[in-house]
């Protein structure tokens, strides 16, 4: 039975054709059950569920209930699962985000350079929030995630490789070289607050911009670092 979402649910809503259309591409294993607006003319959705073997809902309530002020016909609904970041690749490190647009932008990003795996440092926004799922249109899906209760444990689990937060006291960004032999940890702080200071003692470093403006956004600055990653 469809509910609003919270937090501690085992389930979770892919709200939009396209994104649940990812959902039933990248996590069938994950999906429960599609349902769809009497509203809506969109079959590929429920073709590509039936084929799986996924039930499919004619339901007007659901669409109440979880997107009274969207125009979303079609809703996916999943478990939520747990994926992990791997050794052999980069990463990319939010400590503490706080805006489900931002992250959700931030998993796109991850998926159209793949070049990193995605690493949540806690206390931070639901990545399963259907906000963030919505944002990042279905991305987060394709992509792997792993959330820690601390920078430290991730440290503990992935300690070989190149720790490079980003801070205003670092060093041109444009300038960094990156080492085919070893491992990267772009690390990126809250949206508000930044990194903390503790985090100068690796190799910090800045992107450059003009004065026109005083930073860029959290989603802007990990797809600029993610783009010189990617062709590098």
């Amino acid at each position: 039975m469809v509910k609003k979402y919270k937090k501690t649910d085992d389930i979770s809503y892919a709200l939009g054709a396209t994104v649940t259309m990812e959902l039933l591409n990248r996590r069938a294993d994950s999906a429960r059950c599609v349902y769809v607006s009497p509203k809506s003319d969109v079959t590929v959705v429920t073709d590509r569920a039936r084929a799986l073997g996924i039930p499919v809902t004619e339901s007007e309530k659901a669409f109440n209930i979880l997107s009274p002020k969207e125009n979303c016909y079609v809703i996916g609904e999943f478990n939520k699962y747990d994926s992990h970041a791997q050794s052999d690749r980069h990463h990319v490190v939010l400590v503490n985000p706080s805006n489900s647009g931002n992250l959700g932008t931030i998993m796109r990003a991850v998926a159209a350079f793949d070049c990193a795996d995605l690493v949540i440092i806690k206390p931070a926004v639901d990545c399963f929030d259907p906000k963030t799922v919505r944002a990042s249109m279905g991305a987060v899906f394709g992509i792997n995630v792993e959330q820690f209760d601390s920078f430290e444990e991730y440290i503990n689990k992935f300690g070989d490789r190149v720790v490079m937060p980003f801070m205003l006291c670092g060093g041109a960004f444009s300038k960094t070289e990156f080492d085919a032999s070893k491992k990267y940890s772009l690390v990126f702080g809250n949206e508000a607050t930044g990194l903390p200071e503790s985090y100068a003692q690796y190799s910090p470093v800045r992107i450059e911009q003009s004065e026109k403006v005083d930073s860029l956004n959290l989603s802007a600055a990990v797809s600029v670092a993610l783009y010189k990653m990617y062709i590098s």
